[in-house]
């Protein structure tokens, strides 16, 4: 994969970025798909969750990372794959907390009517599409890298 930018408009991302924050600051205690694992074996169900919430966070804080004032976005291989990890993690949450009533067909072809959505829901579903459009540049990436080689 080679590396890319995406140049974003931060007037029009600055808000979306609010909400990644506040949802991925809900995630460094919880595993936004937890596993289910055996009850009867607690220890290694703790250590399992323990290890897979380190590596969501290190994923968020990578997200995170990407956004700065210039309004540029770096993407590669060494950051492609914990990005794609860490919009699906928030997307999730957002699906979770915001966007159960939109359902997830409306959800996956971005067919909503956004005047009929009140300012909660309407930002989350910004930032949906936001994060989707993320991991599909990053798709798209991939997907030529593997047909290059």
């Amino acid at each position: 994969m080679e590396p890319f930018e995406i140049a974003l408009s931060l007037p029009v991302v600055a808000p979306l970025l609010d909400v990644v924050k506040e949802l991925a600051d809900g995630l460094k205690q919880t595993l936004a798909a937890p596993p289910v694992l055996p009850e009867s074996d607690s220890v290694f169900r703790d250590l399992w969750t323990q290890e897979l919430l380190a590596a969501q966070n290190e994923d968020l804080a990578a997200l995170l990372a990407l956004f700065n004032e210039e309004g540029v976005v770096a993407l590669g291989p060494s950051n492609a794959e914990a990005i794609a990890r860490a919009c699906s993690a928030i997307r999730l949450r957002l699906r979770e907390r915001y966007l159960v009533p939109l359902g997830d067909e409306a959800l996956e072809i971005g067919e909503v009517e956004l005047d009929s959505l009140d300012a909660p829901t309407r930002k989350a579903f910004m930032c949906y599409l936001f994060l989707a459009t993320i991991q599909e540049y990053i798709i798209q990436h991939l997907d030529e890298s593997i047909i290059g080689s």
